[in-house]
């Protein structure tokens, strides 16, 4: 699994125009699934992400976790992130998993991070969604399970 964490001061994810996942204070995260990943690996990735310090204590270091804060996490799949562009002009996607692999490991990864009580909205797997977020920091980060 790979994904994109980023701080944010607000996340919300719009599909069709109706808003069907929103954050206040808290992470986005951008999440991909490849073909080989497992249920053990989005366990490990949600508590890697819940307990992850990326909030500023009162010294203003980055001591604190998103449970500490009170915040939430918006994860919105994005299969892209597997996309190979080293060769041609157009990205090969073979490297992400198809719906059948990904779609239980998706939801999977957001029940685990829920079970950590945090606030967890997502956006919808497989449509097009249109994200909006305040990059707080910035601050973002690439975690990957291998």
């Amino acid at each position: 699994m790979r994904a994109v964490i980023q701080r944010v001061a607000r996340a919300s994810v719009t599909v069709a125009g109706e808003v069907v996942g929103e954050v206040g204070r808290g992470l986005l995260v951008l999440l991909a699934v490849a073909p080989t990943d497992t249920p053990a690996e989005a366990d490990w990735l949600a508590e890697k992400v819940v307990h992850l310090r990326l909030f500023p204590d009162g010294d203003g270091k980055m001591n604190l976790a998103v449970q500490d804060v009170g915040g939430g996490v918006l994860v919105v799949s994005q299969f892209t992130l597997y996309g190979d562009s080293r060769k041609g002009r157009r990205p090969s996607f073979i490297g992400a998993a198809g719906p059948d692999v990904a779609i239980p490991l998706y939801e999977r990864f957001a029940t685990a991070v829920r079970s950590f009580g945090v606030p967890t909205a997502t956006g919808r797997f497989g449509a097009d969604m249109q994200v909006e977020l305040v990059n707080d920091g910035p601050v973002t980060l690439i975690v990957d399970t291998v």
